[in-house]
């Protein structure tokens, strides 16, 4: 990686931009390879063979978004309390509607053997198998605030007020493993291997468990409220947010206990507002609070600069599955998909 690049060269020799004029609240790939951005007006946008497409989704704010367990298309969420189904041509279906809750959170899983749709209304998580039926509710004590499949899809995990918890998801008891930390917990990530649960809290740290031996871990001094959180995919380490740089700390030799995080990239007065693990390799993506995108390997520290200042704070970034496309999005209602494979 060079640190020499100029800060829009990728953003205009290899990207697809658009400005939507609505905060974009996430971005993803589906599982074929297509971006897509929710925002706050409602609307979604495909980024489908080059082309812009916008979807009239939501009659209010869309609130979450992710990739369907079929192989096009998305998943939605909004505070019109409706669970919608976007296909690749921009069709949309409702899987399931809540009347005047919000659906805040969504997610799936897909392999050669099973599909999991996942939503958040309140307290209650509510499971759907791949073709739209719902297979069950699992309640919590509180509001969750963040959910994520593990990566063989038998369990999920939950974040909500003074903990965590954790599901199998074809278990026919539900009763989920708890796991307690006092407090408001805001987001949630699972590692690789699927022995860490960390969740961001409200009071600017993160709060950890390893399931292997109920050992705690805590994670603190940010100056800002943690709300982004991805392990790399060898699971050696955690890209966070809500600091001046992007904190990574480790998660090998018995860390993070008694570790010192690595910081890479930021500037002073800024902060990182979004982090996204490259799929493939020890990189991260991540995103500023005055615009700036870049790419950070971590073994190096060098940067990559994706996209410089100026079209608003970075609030959505997302990889595709092959690692090759990264898409960002921003408050002021800013869009794009860079391609890091083209020649």
């Amino acid at each position: 990686m060079s640190q020499t690049v100029a800060p829009d060269h990728l953003l205009e020799t290899r990207g697809v931009q658009g400005n939507f004029g609505a905060f974009v609240v996430a971005a993803a790939f589906d599982r074929g390879g297509m971006a897509g951005f929710v925002l706050g007006d409602g609307t979604v946008r495909l980024l489908r063979d080059g082309a812009w497409h916008g979807v009239a989704a939501h009659d209010g704010g869309a609130l979450a978004l992710a990739p369907d367990a079929q192989r096009e298309g998305f998943l939605t969420g909004g505070d019109d309390g409706r669970f919608l189904r976007i296909g690749r041509d921009g069709g949309v279906a409702e899987l399931a509607g809540f009347g005047m809750k919000w659906v805040e959170h969504v997610a799936s899983f897909a392999d050669a053997k099973a599909q999991v749709l996942a939503c958040v209304v309140g307290k209650q998580v509510h499971l759907f198998d791949g073709a739209g039926a719902q297979l069950k509710s699992l309640a919590h004590p509180s509001t969750v605030t963040g959910i994520v499949f593990d990566a063989k899809g038998k369990r999920i995990a939950a974040s909500h007020y003074n903990g965590a918890s954790l599901w199998f998801v074809a278990s026919k008891s539900d009763h989920p493993r708890t796991l307690e930390w006092r407090g408001s917990h805001t987001a949630i990530a699972l590692s690789p291997d699927g022995d860490s649960v960390v969740t961001a809290m409200q009071e600017n740290a993160l709060h950890g468990w390893r399931l292997s031996d109920g050992q705690h871990m805590r994670m603190s001094g940010y100056p800002a409220k943690t709300r982004a959180l991805s392990f790399t995919r060898s699971g050696k380490w955690l890209a966070t947010s809500g600091a001046e740089a992007v904190v990574l700390w480790p998660f090998t030799g018995g860390g993070p206990m008694g570790k010192t995080p690595t910081e890479l990239g930021g500037a002073d007065g800024t902060l990182c507002t979004a982090v996204a693990c490259h799929p493939q390799h020890e990189a991260v993506a991540a995103g500023f609070s005055d615009g700036v995108v870049l790419l950070a390997d971590i073994a190096s520290g060098r940067l990559l600069p994706v996209m410089g200042p100026g079209r608003g704070p970075v609030s959505a970034l997302a990889w595709s599955p092959d690692g090759a496309r990264l898409a960002f999005g921003t408050e002021s209602g800013f869009a794009a998909v860079v391609d890091f494979s083209k020649a």
